[in-house]
C-alpha cells in the first residue's frame, strides 16, 4: 500500500495522480470492447456463441429449468435461509421507495401531472467469472420488483455451462424466469441489441467489470443504464485512536478481494493506527482464499493517509467520493453534516461495509470512480421513467400564451410563437 502525509507540500498532486491512474484503467473503454459489441450487433448468437465459448468456457447459454432446479436442490439449507431474511429486509426497506404521482391544477384551471411508470423490460447483470454474487441478485432485482418492472432478465456468466446454485436460488426467490449463462461485453451487446435467441430490454443494471462497465458506456443511448459508474469497488475507512486497527485490516481486505482494480483507503490522524493496520493486513491476508487478488488490489491501489485534522479528513473524502465509506471514528457524529460525495456511509465501529452488502436492507450497487459526486446508488427510482402530462384550459392559453410568444419571437422561434397565436381567440 502508498502511504501519504497531508503536511507534505506535494501532497494533493500525488494524491491526484494515483487517483488519477486507477481511474483511467476503469475508465478505458478498450478497442477490443467495442469490436465485441460490434460483432454480436452484426453477427447476433453467431459472435455470442464464440465469446461465450472463449471467455467463460460455456457452450449452453440458456440452463433448461431442469438444470436449474436440480441446482438449486443441492443448495444447503442455511444459505437459502440466509438468502431469504436478505430478500424480506431488502423488500422492506425499497418497497419504501416508491414515489407518489403528481397533480397540480393552477387558477387558469390548466392541469399538469407528473406520472411515475415502471420500465417494460430490465437485465440485471450479476458477475460470476471469479467469483458469485447471489446478494447482487437481490440488489439488483428487489428494486426492479418493488417499481413493477414486468419482464426481468439476469445474465450472469458461470463457468462451464455451470451457474452457482446460491444466485440461481435468489433469481427463484426473485422470480426470474429468464436467464441466461452469459457475460462480459458480447453480453451487453446482446442485452442491447437482441439477437434470435435473445430478445433486447430496456434497460442494463448491476456491477461489472472494468470490460463490463466500458461495453455499458458503449451501448448507452441505444439502452438504458444506471446513472452512475457501477464498477470495480472502492472502500475509504476514517479511523482514530480508539479504531481496532484488526478490524479496519479485515475491512480492507474484504473489499480488495472483490478485483484487483479494488480500491482501498484508509485515512487517519495517526501513525500509529496505519502502522499496525499494515501489521495485522500482512497477517490476515494470508488467511484468506482470494489472497492473490486482495494482494494485488492492495498493492496496486491501496493508499495510507495521515492527515493533520478532521477537517483535512472531510475535504479527502469529499475529494474520493468513494463507493463506501466508513467513519470507524468515536466523533462519526461530527462529520456527518460535512459528508457531500459517498454511494453509502457506515456510522461507527459496528457498521461494516460488509453487512450492507448482504442483508442490513440498503442496496449495494454504489457510484463508483468517483461519480458519487453526481449520482446515487440503485433505488426503486432507477426502475420508473417518468412522463408529463399536461392538459391547457382555453383560459390558460390565452392568459400565457402572449408570453410565450414573446419568448418564441425572441429565440427566433417564428413557428413556436404561431403555433402558440392561432389558439388564441381573436378579439
Amino acid at each position: 500500500m502508498k502511504s501519504f502525509n497531508t503536511s507534505n507540500k506535494n501532497f494533493i498532486n500525488a494524491l491526484d495522480k494515483e487517483l488519477f491512474k486507477r481511474r483511467n484503467k476503469v475508465q478505458s473503454n478498450s478497442i477490443s470492447v467495442s469490436n465485441i459489441i460490434k460483432d454480436v450487433r452484426k453477427n447476433g448468437d453467431k459472435a455470442l456463441f464464440k465469446y461465450e465459448k472463449k471467455f467463460n468456457k460455456n457452450s449452453i447459454i440458456i440452463p433448461s429449468k431442469k438444470s436449474i432446479s436440480k441446482s438449486i436442490s443441492l443448495l444447503d439449507v442455511k444459505i437459502k435461509k440466509a438468502i431469504n431474511l436478505a430478500y424480506e429486509r431488502i423488500y422492506r426497506f425499497h418497497s419504501l421507495q416508491k414515489f407518489k404521482n403528481i397533480s397540480y391544477i393552477d387558477r387558469f384551471k390548466n392541469k399538469l401531472e407528473y406520472k411515475y411508470l415502471p420500465l417494460d423490460s430490465v437485465a440485471i447483470y450479476v458477475p460470476g467469472s471469479t467469483a458469485s454474487y447471489p446478494s447482487s441478485v437481490l440488489m439488483n432485482a428487489i428494486p426492479a420488483i418493488v417499481a413493477g418492472v414486468k419482464r426481468l432478465v439476469m445474465i450472469n456468466p458461470g463457468y462451464r455451462g455451470k451457474q452457482n446454485p446460491a444466485v440461481l436460488y435468489a433469481a427463484r426467490k426473485c422470480k426470474i424466469k429468464e436467464i441466461y449463462s452469459i457475460g462480459g461485453p458480447s453480453a451487453i451487446a446482446a442485452l442491447a441489441y437482441g439477437t434470435k435467441k435473445i430478445q433486447k430490454v430496456n434497460k442494463i443494471v448491476g456491477p461489472g467489470n472494468v470490460y463490463v462497465a466500458a461495453a455499458k458506456k458503449e451501448v448507452f443511448g441505444d439502452v438504458g443504464i444506471e446513472g452512475m459508474t457501477a464498477g470495480p469497488s472502492e472502500i475509504t475507512i476514517v479511523g482514530d485512536k480508539y479504531s481496532n486497527p484488526a478490524w479496519i485490516a479485515s475491512d480492507l481486505i474484504g473489499q480488495a478481494e472483490h478485483d484487483i482494480l479494488a480500491q482501498c483507503i484508509l485515512i487517519t490522524k495517526e501513525k500509529k493506527l496505519i502502522d499496525k493496520v499494515k501489521l495485522e493486513i500482512s497477517k490476515q491476508l494470508k488467511k484468506i482464499p482470494r489472497k492473490s487478488i486482495a494482494g494485488k488490489s492492495l498493492l496496486s491501489n491501496g493508499i495510507l493517509i495521515k492527515a493533520n485534522s478532521d477537517k483535512m479528513i472531510v475535504s479527502l473524502i469529499n475529494k474520493i467520493a468513494p463507493e463506501h465509506l466508513e467513519l470507524n471514528v468515536k466523533n462519526y457524529k461530527s462529520f456527518i453534516p460535512k459528508i457531500k460525495n459517498s454511494g453509502s456511509v457506515c456510522l461507527g465501529k459496528y457498521a461494516v461495509m460488509a453487512m450492507t452488502d448482504y442483508n442490513i436492507g440498503s442496496n449495494h450497487i454504489l457510484p463508483t470512480n468517483g461519480s458519487a459526486k453526481y449520482s446515487s446508488g440503485i433505488s426503486v427510482n432507477e426502475f420508473f421513467k417518468r412522463i408529463s402530462f399536461i392538459n391547457l384550459s382555453k383560459k390558460g392559453i390565452e392568459s400565457l400564451g402572449p408570453s410565450a410568444i414573446t419568448l418564441a419571437n425572441y429565440e427566433g422561434l417564428v413557428g413556436h410563437a404561431q403555433s402558440v397565436k392561432k389558439r388564441i381567440r381573436r378579439k
